[in-house]
Protein backbone atom coordinates (compact mmCIF):
# COMPACT_ATOMS: atom_id res chain seq x y z
CA UNK A 1 0.00 0.00 0.00
CA UNK A 2 2.88 2.35 0.72
CA UNK A 3 4.21 1.78 -2.79
CA UNK A 4 0.79 2.59 -4.21
CA UNK A 5 0.88 5.86 -2.27
CA UNK A 6 4.28 6.57 -3.83
CA UNK A 7 2.87 5.88 -7.30
CA UNK A 8 -0.11 8.18 -6.74
CA UNK A 9 2.14 11.00 -5.49
CA UNK A 10 4.65 10.72 -8.35
CA UNK A 11 1.82 10.54 -10.89
CA UNK A 12 0.34 13.71 -9.42
CA UNK A 13 3.61 15.63 -9.39
CA UNK A 14 5.33 14.03 -12.42
CA UNK A 15 8.50 14.43 -10.39
CA UNK A 16 10.19 12.11 -7.93
CA UNK A 17 11.67 15.10 -6.09
CA UNK A 18 8.36 16.91 -5.61
CA UNK A 19 6.61 13.66 -4.69
CA UNK A 20 9.24 13.00 -2.01
CA UNK A 21 8.75 16.51 -0.63
CA UNK A 22 4.99 15.98 -0.61
CA UNK A 23 5.38 12.65 1.22
CA UNK A 24 8.12 14.07 3.50
CA UNK A 25 10.49 11.18 2.80
CA UNK A 26 13.78 10.78 0.93
CA UNK A 27 13.67 10.77 -2.86
CA UNK A 28 15.68 7.56 -2.90
CA UNK A 29 12.93 5.82 -0.91
CA UNK A 30 10.29 6.94 -3.42
CA UNK A 31 12.41 5.81 -6.38
CA UNK A 32 13.10 2.45 -4.77
CA UNK A 33 9.42 2.00 -3.94
CA UNK A 34 8.36 2.70 -7.53
CA UNK A 35 10.97 0.28 -8.89
CA UNK A 36 9.75 -2.37 -6.46
CA UNK A 37 6.13 -1.81 -7.49
CA UNK A 38 7.00 -2.01 -11.18
CA UNK A 39 8.93 -5.22 -10.57
CA UNK A 40 6.05 -6.75 -8.63
CA UNK A 41 3.48 -5.82 -11.28
CA UNK A 42 5.76 -6.65 -14.20
CA UNK A 43 5.10 -3.35 -15.98
CA UNK A 44 6.65 0.08 -16.38
CA UNK A 45 4.55 2.80 -14.79
CA UNK A 46 6.62 5.83 -15.87
CA UNK A 47 8.48 6.78 -19.02
CA UNK A 48 11.84 8.08 -17.77
CA UNK A 49 13.41 8.60 -21.20
CA UNK A 50 12.74 12.34 -21.26
CA UNK A 51 13.73 15.25 -19.08
CA UNK A 52 10.34 15.19 -17.37
CA UNK A 53 8.89 11.79 -16.54
CA UNK A 54 5.49 10.81 -17.89
CA UNK A 55 3.01 8.07 -17.13
CA UNK A 56 3.11 5.14 -19.50
CA UNK A 57 -0.14 3.97 -21.07
CA UNK A 58 -0.27 1.26 -18.40
CA UNK A 59 0.34 3.84 -15.68
CA UNK A 60 -2.53 5.98 -16.95
CA UNK A 61 -4.86 2.96 -16.86
CA UNK A 62 -3.80 1.96 -13.35
CA UNK A 63 -3.78 5.43 -11.72
CA UNK A 64 -7.56 5.82 -11.09
CA UNK A 65 -7.75 2.24 -9.83
CA UNK A 66 -4.84 2.79 -7.46
CA UNK A 67 -6.51 5.90 -6.06
CA UNK A 68 -9.76 3.96 -5.62
CA UNK A 69 -7.79 1.29 -3.74
CA UNK A 70 -6.22 3.88 -1.45
CA UNK A 71 -9.68 5.34 -0.75
CA UNK A 72 -10.93 1.83 0.09
CA UNK A 73 -8.09 1.34 2.57
CA UNK A 74 -8.99 4.65 4.20
CA UNK A 75 -12.58 3.41 4.51
CA UNK A 76 -11.36 0.31 6.36
CA UNK A 77 -9.29 2.54 8.65
CA UNK A 78 -12.29 4.77 9.32
CA UNK A 79 -14.48 1.80 10.20
CA UNK A 80 -11.87 0.52 12.64
CA UNK A 81 -11.51 3.94 14.22
CA UNK A 82 -15.25 4.19 14.84
CA UNK A 83 -14.70 1.92 17.84
CA UNK A 84 -12.11 4.24 19.38
CA UNK A 85 -13.40 7.63 18.16
CA UNK A 86 -9.79 8.51 17.27
CA UNK A 87 -9.18 9.85 13.76
CA UNK A 88 -5.92 9.27 11.93
CA UNK A 89 -4.81 9.43 8.32
CA UNK A 90 -3.91 12.39 6.14
CA UNK A 91 -5.50 15.16 4.09
CA UNK A 92 -4.14 17.04 1.09
CA UNK A 93 -5.66 20.53 0.78
CA UNK A 94 -5.19 22.90 -2.14
CA UNK A 95 -5.31 26.66 -1.72
CA UNK A 96 -4.75 29.88 -3.62
CA UNK A 97 -1.62 31.93 -3.09
CA UNK A 98 -2.16 35.25 -1.23
CA UNK A 99 -5.93 34.75 -0.85
CA UNK A 100 -6.47 35.56 2.82
CA UNK A 101 -10.27 35.66 2.97
CA UNK A 102 -10.17 32.35 4.85
CA UNK A 103 -7.81 32.11 7.83
CA UNK A 104 -6.34 28.75 6.87
CA UNK A 105 -3.53 28.78 9.49
CA UNK A 106 -6.11 29.27 12.25
CA UNK A 107 -8.26 26.44 10.88
CA UNK A 108 -5.25 24.14 10.71
CA UNK A 109 -4.26 25.02 14.27
CA UNK A 110 -7.74 24.22 15.56
CA UNK A 111 -7.83 21.01 13.53
CA UNK A 112 -4.41 19.88 14.77
CA UNK A 113 -5.47 20.50 18.38
CA UNK A 114 -8.60 18.39 17.94
CA UNK A 115 -7.13 15.67 15.74
CA UNK A 116 -3.40 15.32 16.41
CA UNK A 117 -3.29 11.97 14.63
CA UNK A 118 -4.14 13.46 11.21
CA UNK A 119 -1.41 14.74 8.94
CA UNK A 120 -2.31 17.73 6.74
CA UNK A 121 -0.39 18.71 3.61
CA UNK A 122 -1.01 21.98 1.78
CA UNK A 123 -0.50 22.48 -1.93
CA UNK A 124 -0.50 25.92 -3.53
CA UNK A 125 -2.36 26.31 -6.81
CA UNK A 126 0.01 26.10 -9.74
CA UNK A 127 -2.58 27.03 -12.39
CA UNK A 128 -5.07 29.02 -10.37
CA UNK A 129 -8.46 27.70 -9.36
CA UNK A 130 -8.78 25.85 -12.68
CA UNK A 131 -5.78 23.76 -11.68
CA UNK A 132 -7.27 23.07 -8.24
CA UNK A 133 -10.48 21.84 -9.88
CA UNK A 134 -8.48 19.43 -12.05
CA UNK A 135 -6.53 18.14 -9.05
CA UNK A 136 -9.71 17.54 -7.06
CA UNK A 137 -11.25 15.59 -9.93
CA UNK A 138 -8.10 13.52 -10.49
CA UNK A 139 -7.86 12.66 -6.79
CA UNK A 140 -4.60 14.50 -6.11
CA UNK A 141 -6.40 16.73 -3.59
CA UNK A 142 -8.96 15.82 -0.95
CA UNK A 143 -10.22 19.39 -0.48
CA UNK A 144 -9.49 22.81 -1.89
CA UNK A 145 -10.17 26.43 -1.08
CA UNK A 146 -10.81 27.87 -4.53
CA UNK A 147 -12.72 30.61 -6.32
CA UNK A 148 -15.23 30.12 -9.12
CA UNK A 149 -16.84 32.26 -11.78
CA UNK A 150 -20.37 31.00 -12.24
CA UNK A 151 -21.78 27.66 -11.04
CA UNK A 152 -19.49 24.97 -9.65
CA UNK A 153 -18.44 22.25 -12.12
CA UNK A 154 -20.72 19.22 -11.96
CA UNK A 155 -17.79 17.06 -10.83
CA UNK A 156 -17.49 19.06 -7.60
CA UNK A 157 -19.44 19.72 -4.45
CA UNK A 158 -18.66 23.25 -3.30
CA UNK A 159 -19.93 25.62 -0.63
CA UNK A 160 -19.21 29.39 -0.51
CA UNK A 161 -17.50 30.43 2.69
CA UNK A 162 -16.14 33.96 2.08
CA UNK A 163 -16.37 36.71 -0.53
CA UNK A 164 -14.97 40.11 -1.43
CA UNK A 165 -16.28 42.69 -3.92
CA UNK A 166 -14.27 43.26 -7.08
CA UNK A 167 -12.98 46.83 -7.36
CA UNK A 168 -11.09 48.92 -9.86
CA UNK A 169 -7.60 49.79 -8.64
CA UNK A 170 -6.04 52.88 -10.27
CA UNK A 171 -2.93 54.92 -9.44
CA UNK A 172 -3.30 58.31 -7.79
CA UNK A 173 -3.76 61.00 -10.41
CA UNK A 174 -5.57 58.67 -12.79
CA UNK A 175 -8.45 60.17 -14.78
CA UNK A 176 -10.94 57.98 -12.88
CA UNK A 177 -9.40 58.35 -9.42
CA UNK A 178 -12.13 60.65 -8.13
CA UNK A 179 -15.10 58.87 -9.72
CA UNK A 180 -17.87 57.65 -7.43
CA UNK A 181 -18.46 54.49 -9.48
CA UNK A 182 -17.27 53.07 -12.78
CA UNK A 183 -18.93 51.22 -15.66
CA UNK A 184 -17.06 48.56 -17.63
CA UNK A 185 -17.42 50.71 -20.76
CA UNK A 186 -15.33 53.42 -19.06
CA UNK A 187 -12.37 51.03 -18.94
CA UNK A 188 -12.01 50.02 -22.59
CA UNK A 189 -9.13 52.48 -23.28
CA UNK A 190 -7.12 51.23 -20.28
CA UNK A 191 -4.15 48.86 -20.11
CA UNK A 192 -4.74 46.13 -17.54
CA UNK A 193 -2.69 44.19 -15.05
CA UNK A 194 -4.25 40.79 -14.34
CA UNK A 195 -3.60 37.18 -13.50
CA UNK A 196 -3.14 34.54 -16.22
CA UNK A 197 -6.13 32.62 -17.64
CA UNK A 198 -7.23 29.87 -15.25
CA UNK A 199 -7.28 32.15 -12.21
CA UNK A 200 -10.77 32.92 -10.92
CA UNK A 201 -10.45 36.70 -10.69
CA UNK A 202 -9.29 36.79 -14.33
CA UNK A 203 -12.26 34.64 -15.36
CA UNK A 204 -14.71 36.87 -13.49
CA UNK A 205 -13.45 39.95 -15.33
CA UNK A 206 -13.15 38.25 -18.73
CA UNK A 207 -16.71 36.92 -18.44
CA UNK A 208 -18.05 40.35 -17.46
CA UNK A 209 -16.41 42.07 -20.43
CA UNK A 210 -17.60 39.34 -22.80
CA UNK A 211 -21.17 39.62 -21.49
CA UNK A 212 -21.03 43.38 -22.05
CA UNK A 213 -19.71 42.93 -25.60
CA UNK A 214 -16.48 44.75 -24.72
CA UNK A 215 -12.79 44.02 -25.20
CA UNK A 216 -9.86 44.97 -23.00
CA UNK A 217 -6.08 44.86 -23.21
CA UNK A 218 -4.15 42.86 -20.60
CA UNK A 219 -0.57 44.09 -20.81
CA UNK A 220 0.98 42.49 -17.70
CA UNK A 221 0.15 39.11 -16.17
CA UNK A 222 1.23 38.30 -12.62
CA UNK A 223 0.91 34.89 -10.96
CA UNK A 224 0.42 36.20 -7.40
CA UNK A 225 -2.78 38.14 -6.84
CA UNK A 226 -1.23 39.79 -3.78
CA UNK A 227 1.29 41.71 -5.91
CA UNK A 228 -1.02 43.05 -8.64
CA UNK A 229 -1.82 46.33 -6.83
CA UNK A 230 1.90 47.14 -6.59
CA UNK A 231 2.12 47.21 -10.38
CA UNK A 232 -0.80 49.66 -10.41
CA UNK A 233 0.82 51.94 -7.84
CA UNK A 234 3.89 52.15 -10.08
CA UNK A 235 1.84 53.44 -13.00
CA UNK A 236 1.94 50.30 -15.14
CA UNK A 237 -1.81 50.03 -15.67
CA UNK A 238 -5.09 49.50 -13.85
CA UNK A 239 -6.51 46.31 -12.36
CA UNK A 240 -9.85 44.79 -11.43
CA UNK A 241 -9.16 42.87 -8.23
CA UNK A 242 -10.87 41.52 -5.13
CA UNK A 243 -10.93 44.42 -2.68
CA UNK A 244 -9.00 42.57 0.05
CA UNK A 245 -5.91 42.32 -2.19
CA UNK A 246 -5.57 46.10 -2.45
CA UNK A 247 -6.58 47.24 1.04
CA UNK A 248 -3.00 47.93 2.15
CA UNK A 249 -1.65 49.11 -1.21
CA UNK A 250 -0.11 52.59 -1.21
CA UNK A 251 -0.54 55.14 -3.96
CA UNK A 252 -3.77 53.74 -5.38
CA UNK A 253 -7.51 54.41 -5.32
CA UNK A 254 -10.13 51.66 -5.11
CA UNK A 255 -13.42 52.24 -6.94
CA UNK A 256 -16.66 50.21 -7.11
CA UNK A 257 -17.52 48.79 -10.52
CA UNK A 258 -21.03 48.10 -11.79
CA UNK A 259 -22.04 44.65 -13.04
CA UNK A 260 -19.03 42.79 -11.68
CA UNK A 261 -19.70 39.74 -9.46
CA UNK A 262 -17.97 39.26 -6.13
CA UNK A 263 -14.85 37.15 -5.76
CA UNK A 264 -16.08 34.17 -3.71
CA UNK A 265 -14.00 31.47 -2.02
CA UNK A 266 -15.49 27.97 -1.86
CA UNK A 267 -14.54 24.87 0.06
CA UNK A 268 -14.75 22.12 -2.57
CA UNK A 269 -14.39 18.36 -2.89
CA UNK A 270 -14.79 15.82 -5.66
CA UNK A 271 -18.32 14.52 -6.03
CA UNK A 272 -17.07 11.02 -6.87
CA UNK A 273 -14.50 10.38 -4.15
CA UNK A 274 -15.48 8.99 -0.79
CA UNK A 275 -14.61 11.38 2.04
CA UNK A 276 -12.46 9.90 4.81
CA UNK A 277 -13.22 10.54 8.47
CA UNK A 278 -10.34 13.02 8.55
CA UNK A 279 -11.73 14.97 5.58
CA UNK A 280 -15.23 15.00 7.07
CA UNK A 281 -13.86 16.29 10.38
CA UNK A 282 -12.01 19.14 8.63
CA UNK A 283 -15.09 20.13 6.64
CA UNK A 284 -17.20 20.16 9.81
CA UNK A 285 -14.66 22.46 11.49
CA UNK A 286 -14.40 24.80 8.49
CA UNK A 287 -18.16 25.16 8.10
CA UNK A 288 -18.64 25.66 11.83
CA UNK A 289 -16.00 28.40 11.83
CA UNK A 290 -17.72 30.07 8.87
CA UNK A 291 -21.12 29.97 10.59
CA UNK A 292 -19.60 31.41 13.75
CA UNK A 293 -18.48 34.42 11.69
CA UNK A 294 -22.05 34.98 10.53
CA UNK A 295 -21.65 34.14 6.87
CA UNK A 296 -24.90 34.89 5.03
CA UNK A 297 -24.47 31.95 2.66
CA UNK A 298 -26.54 28.88 3.41
CA UNK A 299 -24.46 25.71 3.42
CA UNK A 300 -25.88 22.87 1.34
CA UNK A 301 -26.26 19.74 3.40
CA UNK A 302 -24.49 17.70 0.71
CA UNK A 303 -21.11 19.12 1.77
CA UNK A 304 -21.62 18.74 5.50
CA UNK A 305 -20.10 15.49 6.81
CA UNK A 306 -22.40 12.68 7.86
CA UNK A 307 -21.83 10.33 10.75
CA UNK A 308 -21.74 6.94 9.08
CA UNK A 309 -18.25 5.99 7.89
CA UNK A 310 -19.30 5.11 4.34
CA UNK A 311 -20.87 8.48 3.60
CA UNK A 312 -19.93 10.79 0.75
CA UNK A 313 -20.16 14.56 0.54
Amino acid sequence: MRHLEFFSAVAGELSFTRAADRLTIAQSAVSAGIRSLESELGVELFDRSRRQIRLTTTGEVLLPRVRDALDAVNEVRDAAQETTRAITGSIVIGLMTSVTLVNVPRLLGLFRAGHPGVGVRLRAARRGSAGLVDELVSGELDLAFLALSGPAPTALLAVPIASSPMVLVVPKGHRLAQAQAVELGDLVPEEFIDLPPGYASRRIVDDAFTAAGLERRVMIEVSDIGTAAEYVSNGLGVALLPEFTAQDALGVHRLPVANLPNFTVYLAASRKRRASAAVRAFVELALAADEAQGSPAAHPSSLRPRERPGSRY
